[in-house]
């Protein structure tokens, strides 16, 4: 069904009519046929910078659309409603973005942000490793500063778009002090030295290539580096705060399609002369379901306005990622169990939302990292 929306100008009403028509014109038709096959809509991503989507919330004269946060994730939420490869590849890209808008020199942001916003560039966003996912602070990778910029060498793990990216944002250590040694840095594709891994066998998302991004004795220029030496902690953290939002939008986008589809099946389906729907067991499911898409919504919701309005929302974010992406997992299970044995089958698409489901619990932070981020919180009064 078509989610009744509260937007904050009617030029969000039409972004979001747009939106739905380029998913229904360009997303969803394919999503099942390229997911089983493994390929990559990378032309996909090209038609939505064309249409404006790559840059939503980042400032017009940089080719952005200068929309609130909030309208950005809900975008969000619809595009991974169609197909999740797509709803969080455009959040992934997003938080390549951050580091050049928001920390970047006027002639850094002068010469990336047009490509960035505008649909010729997708990017990712290399801070896990091997053997540092939760405890970014650990990385390992490294960028020695010489006379004529940096080289680094090192490896990135489970990075979204590696080896499909045309810019790889990375965060490298510069010096032996934890967390402030860090510092932030844009490398094209193509540059000399940068490779890749096999993509991941994943449970899910086959869509998305997933994969180690290798430096090996790579060569970057002095203006590869965003913001100060030391500086890449704060900015990688600051990054995920959004994108955690951007997942959590992901996850009510799931859970959405998988309450539509399980609704139009126990709608139709009947057992014992009567619709399915219409047997408590099933109805309550129905209503629980729906209940907690609700409460994840505004949740999300909730933590984009206090960021928008300026105002601290970290504690917040780490809230909506857990919540929604926990509902996520328990709605699409539910759908499973609505379609029965149907449910199990991939002719029908509520297989797949329960597979992607289980990724969006531990992408941009486990959840057990979001329960850290908010008891500290709380411990702190």
């Amino acid at each position: 069904m078509t989610v009744e929306r509260v937007l904050p100008t009617a030029e969000a009403h039409d972004l979001l009519e747009l939106v739905r028509d380029l998913i229904a014109k360009e997303v969803a038709p394919r999503a099942s046929a390229d997911e089983s096959a493994g390929r990559f809509p990378r032309e996909v991503f090209t038609t939505l910078g064309r249409a404006g989507l790559l840059g939503l919330p980042y400032p017009e004269e940089h080719g952005g659309a200068a929309q609130p946060y909030e309208v950005y994730l809900q975008v969000i939420e619809e595009l991974a409603a169609g197909w999740l490869a797509v709803g969080l590849g455009l959040s992934v890209h997003t938080l390549s973005c951050f580091p050049v808008a928001a920390y970047g020199t006027p002639e850094q942001r002068a010469a990336l942000l047009p490509d960035m916003l505008g649909g010729e560039w997708l990017g990712a966003y290399c801070l896990s490793e091997p053997q540092s996912g939760s405890d970014a602070a650990a990385l390992a990778t490294r960028a020695v500063p010489g006379a004529d910029g940096y080289t680094v060498d090192g490896v990135k793990a489970w990075i979204t778009h590696g080896g499909a990216a045309d810019f790889y944002t990375l965060m490298a250590r510069t010096a032996d002090d934890g967390g402030r040694g860090i510092s932030c840095f844009h490398v094209p594709a193509g540059t000399e030295g940068l490779s890749f891994g096999r993509p991941e066998r994943k449970m899910g998302m086959k869509a998305s290539p997933t994969a180690q991004v290798r430096f090996d004795s790579v060569r970057l220029v002095p203006d590869a580096l965003l913001g100060a030496e030391g500086e890449g902690f704060r900015i990688a953290m600051a990054a995920l705060d959004g994108g955690r939002l951007g997942i959590a939008a992901c996850a009510v986008g799931v859970a959405q399609a998988a309450l539509d589809a399980a609704g139009a099946y126990a709608r139709e389906r009947r057992q014992f002369g009567s619709r399915i729907v219409d047997f408590q067991g099933i109805g309550f499911m129905l209503a629980d379901m729906a209940t907690q898409i609700a409460a994840a919504r505004a949740l999300y919701l909730d933590a984009a306005r206090l960021r928008e309005a300026g105002r601290p929302y970290g504690t917040q974010a780490a809230m909506a990622k857990l919540f929604a992406t926990d509902m996520c997992m328990k709605v699409t299970t539910d759908a499973v169990q609505v379609l029965g044995g149907y449910g199990y089958v991939e002719d029908f698409p509520v297989e797949r939302y329960m597979r992607e489901a289980k990724v969006l619990q531990i992408v941009e932070g486990t959840n057990q990292v979001q329960r850290l981020v908010i008891s500290r919180a709380l411990a702190k009064g």
